[in-house]
């Protein structure tokens, strides 16, 4: 069984909580996995603009301490998003994570948006799975030597939790990629707010977009889901269609895991944060208030095995009241059904391990 490794929150003045990290990275035995001269993708959510919930910078500082002792050269990243909010292209990326304190001054490395200026910036990558042979997985990630994947873990809308699963799958995917998992079909136009300006005509790679009616108008059949369209259009007049059930994306995000970790497999350490653990991605301009107490800190070179154990240490709280959860829950009541009673969560992690991600099967090693 995976080891993964735990610790609380409880701390004193000789050991805080940036010493516990630095626990949790040397049971992981990172200067095995980092060697010298490594250039080191810092897998990170940065927060929406208005969103409270992400991560504090100066945990990141610590894990890019640790990653730079271990000879390794390291640089936090992600990638940009499929709708339109304050992370959909690198500029606004960039701004928003300086402005929620990721910048170099707290951090001490450089911020590197891995899919390019406008997500496009990708390389196909070949896998073994059940849906997906071939994925696209952001540049940046793919010429990384080594990763290290920084989870603040919660509740999601389509996957019932988000963990380093979810993290790397959607989070290393360029925008492309977004758009194969959500979607079997091509963006659609929303004729009440398009105004024929064109934009879209000029930018459509595979000439798949046309007028009509002095409307523009996609053609299903010579789109390729690259979703270039919908960031660029000035009027948000391109819209995605949401059509594939939670089931299916979840394979997906999990198969997209496998094209991110591919070639890094034994170079990528996990870290999840169980701690103010909303009911929705931070991906949101807002965040709720958390569903149970703040938990800890865990980490594990399997991916799998940190989910698992992640969701087993929620689902084994009892529910704060007054949250998402209407009615309190108690220990061992499923907290992710409560909030997405139609989301069977464990979907992921059975297609992760039968992929041979991880295994569901875990030693939690308290430290």
């Amino acid at each position: 069984m995976s080891k993964v490794f735990f610790t609380d929150l409880r701390t004193n003045p000789k050991r805080n909580l940036l010493n516990k990290i630095e626990d949790l990275l040397n049971r992981t035995k990172i200067n095995e996995k980092v060697n010298k001269n490594d250039i080191v993708a810092i897998k990170i959510h940065f927060g929406e603009q208005g969103n409270t919930a992400y991560l504090r910078p100066v945990f990141l500082r610590t894990i890019v301490e640790k990653v730079k002792s271990a000879g390794g050269k390291p640089f936090l990243t992600d990638t940009n998003t499929l709708y339109t909010g304050s992370r959909s292209d690198a500029i606004n990326h960039i701004t928003t994570a300086i402005h929620n304190g990721f910048d170099y001054a707290c951090v001490d490395c450089p911020i590197i948006i891995a899919d390019g200026l406008r997500g496009a910036s990708g390389e196909k990558v070949s896998i073994n799975g059940e849906i997906l042979k071939e994925v696209s997985i952001a540049r940046e990630v793919v010429e990384a030597d080594a990763m290290v994947v920084v989870t603040h873990f919660k509740a999601h809308e389509l996957s019932g939790f988000g963990g380093s699963i979810k993290n790397m799958g959607m989070g290393c995917a360029t925008r492309e990629g977004k758009l194969v998992q959500h979607s079997n079909v091509a963006p659609k136009i929303n004729v009440n707010t398009c105004k024929g300006c064109k934009t879209c005509l000029e930018y459509c790679p595979a000439e798949a977009i046309s007028m009509s009616s002095k409307k523009a108008f996609i053609n299903p059949e010579k789109c390729i889901g690259c979703g270039e369209c919908i960031i660029i259009c000035p009027f948000h007049a391109i819209e995605i269609q949401w059509n594939v059930s939670s089931d299916i994306f979840q394979k997906k995000m999990v198969e997209y895991a496998c094209g991110a970790l591919k070639g890094k497999e034994r170079k990528a350490i996990y870290i999840n944060f169980v701690m103010q653990v909303s009911p929705a991605c931070d991906c949101y301009p807002n965040s709720d208030a958390p569903i149970v107490r703040d938990i800890g800190i865990l980490a594990s070179t399997d991916p799998v095995a940190i989910d698992t154990a992640s969701c087993d240490l929620v689902n084994n709280e009892k529910s704060i009241p007054n949250t998402a959860i209407k009615k309190t829950l108690k220990k061992g009541d499923d907290k992710w059904r409560a909030i997405y009673p139609t989301i069977d969560w464990n979907i992921q992690l059975d297609h992760a391990e039968k992929l041979g991600l991880g295994e569901r099967k875990y030693i939690l090693v308290k430290i």
